[in-house]
């Protein structure tokens, strides 16, 4: 397993296992403890997935050191506000069974009461009961209004990034980057379920790869950390397999040209 610095000295597993739509509880443990028997480190979830409890039930009995594992969770849209957060964090701590998360973001800046979400996000580092604060879908705006208020900068900042809205995103990477803040990607395979595109097919045949090898690869190397979700064994085991070959410079730019900007959620651009 690679890993990535994160600004509070801790590190970040290089890919992680996402939840997102994996319910009820039972799915969500059968898919996890799949994900940690395969060597996955990173597992993800959110109160709004509503899998909290089958995803802290895999990883109490994974076996695997709590040490070893970095977990995330995140604060809905209705719970901002500095005491609701608190309130929320206790609720999400509870049902996932842990005494700690890795890592709790806001996941998404949809309301002004964010920046009371941020200062409980600040309690919540200050107490060591996250190891890391961070927000998901924040534009650049966002995390500059973000920084001109806080101390605190945000670990990570979770998007949609794949090889179609890359273009879109040039803007918030380059400036996550410049502050020391580790993307993750989320929906990193979005469109490969429903088109084979021949351009992605043509370099995975090249490199004896599947396509969704080919565009982890590419999120990897762009210094984004993947997050995917599956139910499927085989693919859970299969897209954890991109540390083993490196795309070419000239192959990276060509998936670089996919850009048409459909996503697959909202655009926070417009949320202030």
């Amino acid at each position: 397993m690679e890993y990535l610095d994160l600004n509070t000295n801790h590190k970040l597993p290089a890919i992680g296992f996402g939840t997102w739509r994996i319910t009820p509880d039972e799915a969500a443990q059968q898919a996890v403890a799949t994900a940690l028997a395969i060597g996955y480190r990173l597992i993800d979830t959110a109160h709004i997935y509503g899998n909290e409890r089958g995803v802290g039930a895999a990883i109490r009995e994974s076996g695997i050191p709590r040490a070893d594992l970095f977990v995330t969770s995140k604060l809905w849209n209705d719970d901002q506000g500095y005491d609701r957060a608190l309130k929320a964090f206790d609720q999400s701590l509870q049902k996932l069974g842990l005494e700690y998360l890795d890592l709790y973001l806001i996941h998404w800046p949809a309301t002004t009461k964010r920046h009371e979400s941020w200062r409980a996000l600040e309690r919540l580092y200050s107490e060591g009961r996250i190891k890391a604060a961070g927000v998901s879908n924040y534009t650049r705006q966002h995390l500059e209004e973000l920084r001109q208020r806080s101390p605190l900068t945000p670990a990570v900042n979770q998007v949609e990034f794949h090889a179609f809205i890359y273009q879109q995103q040039q803007t918030v990477l380059t400036y996550c980057k410049q502050q020391g803040i580790v993307v993750e990607a989320y929906s990193p395979l979005n469109r490969l379920s429903r088109e084979e595109h021949g351009l992605v097919l043509e370099i995975a045949q090249k490199y004896d790869k599947t396509p969704q090898q080919i565009v982890l690869r590419w999120c990897v190397q762009h210094g984004t950390v993947p997050l995917l979700r599956s139910t499927n064994p085989e693919h859970i085991a299969n897209n954890f397999m991109v540390f083993d070959f490196e795309l070419s410079d000239s192959d990276i730019e060509a998936l670089d040209t996919l850009s048409d900007g459909e996503r697959v959620t909202w655009d926070p651009a417009g949320m202030g």
